[in-house]
């Protein structure tokens, strides 16, 4: 579920998008099951959202919402769920690799008493042996023993070698899941819950080293007549080139990422207040550097334009406060013309 419907079933909305949702099932003759409700609400509070999209493509063709069909929407839209399926995978995986080095551990073990057994019983022999023929065999029943010990010991060692290996493997795979629960599929930019940490972590390192750091939040200007008049298409081809900027920005320190429909934040630790302005004039003079066509049908679109607002952080500012400082100076470009770049600290200034 996104960001943004999350944040709405936490507030007094919630009761009205669950009805919504609901009643939105029954008309469409789908099941309030868990998942379909999740979908539902998730579909109803972000309806240009591709989720949304694509349940619209299918009601409109008639298509029927089966079970099999909600768990595809799912694993397909909800990263939560795929990311949960993949966790339960490697646990499976895991509990299988443990559950086998808990045997070959076991196996080892009772042949190691069996072996002391064998040492005791030869020891005993010695002492009875009174003759080159019983010595023989007392040392040739050791030699067997020894080395079927070794044998065990050897197999052992290579089934928690395979196991490391199994289990190292999980490890990066799981790693690479996180990373995909982080990463808006659309723009391959971080996406909102990697950008909320982010700036919890920016402000915090700030805050312990005394550094500076800047937010800035972009809005590409007049975004829903690209949608009205060429398609959501063609509007995912405007959002995927301004990200595309963005990331050729956002070089380590720097983390650029989709804060929600049109919406982008770019966090800067470290850079001084004209260090950032002179980046975010760049990004802003670049994106409206090109006319972009439409893919399919090579139509001139026209220029991109983006509005951009910013912050400096102040000495113990809160994330959120550092956010909404931003987002003022964002609207404060739009109502001055937009495509254009406004600090906070300026409007303080003036104020």
């Amino acid at each position: 579920m996104s960001e943004a419907v999350e944040a709405t079933l936490r507030g007094p909305e919630a009761y009205s998008l669950a009805r919504r949702a609901v009643q939105a099932m029954e008309a469409a003759s789908v099941w309030p099951t868990p998942l379909n409700f999740e979908l539902w609400l998730q579909y109803l509070g972000d309806p240009e959202g591709a989720l949304g999209r694509e349940i619209e493509r299918m009601m409109a063709a008639g298509e029927p919402f089966t079970e099999a069909t909600a768990e595809m929407l799912a694993a397909e839209y909800l990263p939560r769920a795929r990311l949960t399926e993949e966790i339960r995978d490697a646990g499976r995986v895991l509990d299988r690799e443990l559950s086998s080095v808990s045997e070959a551990i076991s196996r080892a073990h009772q042949a190691q008493s069996d072996y002391g057994r064998t040492l005791e019983g030869a020891a005993g022999s010695l002492e009875a042996a009174d003759g080159a023929p019983q010595l023989q065999a007392i040392v040739s029943g050791l030699s067997d023993a020894t080395h079927k010990i070794k044998q065990d010991n050897d197999a052992l060692e290579k089934k928690l070698e395979l196991s490391t290996r199994e289990i190292a493997r999980l490890s990066e795979h799981l790693e690479q899941v996180r990373r995909d629960s982080m990463t808006d599929a659309l723009t391959n930019l971080a996406n909102r819950k990697a950008f909320d940490e982010e700036l919890d972590n920016a402000c915090e390192a700030a805050l312990a080293k005394g550094a500076r750091l800047s937010l800035a939040v972009l809005d590409i200007d007049h975004f829903k007549r690209f949608n009205d008049t060429w398609g959501h298409q063609t509007g995912d081809q405007v959002l995927r080139y301004v990200a595309s900027v963005l990331a050729k920005a956002a070089k380590a320190p720097r983390i650029a990422a989709r804060y929600g429909g049109e919406e982008f934040a770019m966090i800067f630790p470290l850079e001084s207040l004209p260090e950032v302005e002179a980046a975010l004039e760049s990004i802003r003079k670049e994106i409206g550097s090109r006319a972009l066509r439409r893919r399919s049908t090579n139509d001139d679109l026209g220029a991109v334009t983006v509005s951009i607002g910013f912050a400096h952080r102040r000495g113990g500012e809160s994330a959120a406060s550092l956010l909404g400082r931003a987002d003022a100076a964002l609207y404060a470009s739009k109502r001055s013309g937009r495509n254009r770049v406004t600090c906070a600290e300026w409007l303080d200034d003036a104020a």
